[in-house]
């Protein structure tokens, strides 16, 4: 598959764009049909969305700590039920901690987690209405609307999934490549790493530079047709 260059960083940027991947000819929307529409910028479309691909493979240049916090600084301003951001985010960096990881990952993705330079554990923190009198000052009662452990917890995994996503396209306006994982064993991730119970695993996400051979043949996507109805 023929890949064109990557475009240069933009300044103010963390990081390089990926290698852009030609859309398909046939499928108007991947190659930006209605973009002057959007007030992000053509070069920006492509970065968070059309050129954006899963990696599955990762080059060795190191994710650092000034780049997942300039990451989180953009993307922690998505919005969340109640403003409970119960999303927690425990990065895997040392050989220690990756041997703690790697049997708990299937065997179709152990390979490239035990490559990637960095891996992110993404887990909810069910007890995430204990900071609300912080982050909901104004209805400071709210703690107490959550109650109920089972209804706490569903709203838990529901915001912290909404904050995945927002992380997801974070990760690719730093010019890197995320590679979204749910084969693994959650509950042996979350013994591993979160023994006090209060911290459900979702998902895990190797994070990187993009590799030799890092995707396969982009799949079809639904059209607007297909997925918009108006009443």
């Amino acid at each position: 598959m023929t890949r064109t260059a990557p475009p240069a960083a933009v300044p103010g940027r963390v990081g390089s764009a990926p290698p852009v991947v030609p859309a398909p000819a046939s499928d108007a929307s991947a190659r930006g049909a209605g973009a002057d529409l959007l007030a992000l910028d053509r070069a920006a479309q492509d970065l968070l969305f059309r050129a954006a691909r899963t990696a599955n493979t990762f080059t060795a240049e190191p994710v650092t700590d000034a780049q997942v916090a300039a990451i989180h600084d953009l993307v922690r301003h998505g919005p969340t039920a109640l403003n409970g951001q119960p999303l927690r985010v425990l990065l895997i960096r040392s050989p220690q901690a990756r041997q703690r990881l790697l049997p708990h990952v299937s065997a179709g993705n152990r390979a490239k987690t035990a490559g990637a330079p960095l891996v992110a554990v993404l887990a909810a923190d069910v007890d995430f209405h204990r900071r609300l009198p912080e982050l909901f000052p104004h209805r400071p009662e709210a703690k107490d609307w959550l109650a109920d452990p089972a209804g706490r917890a569903a709203q838990a995994r529901f915001n912290a999934t909404l904050q995945i996503g927002y992380l997801l396209v974070g990760i690719r306006a730093a010019g890197l490549a995320a590679g979204p994982m749910a084969g693994f064993d959650a509950a042996g991730v979350g013994r591993e790493f979160f023994p006090d119970g209060r911290h459900e695993v979702l998902l895990l996400v190797n994070i990187g530079r993009p590799g030799p051979d890092a995707w396969q043949e982009r799949l079809p996507r639904l059209t607007a047709e297909e997925v918009i109805r108006t009443l």
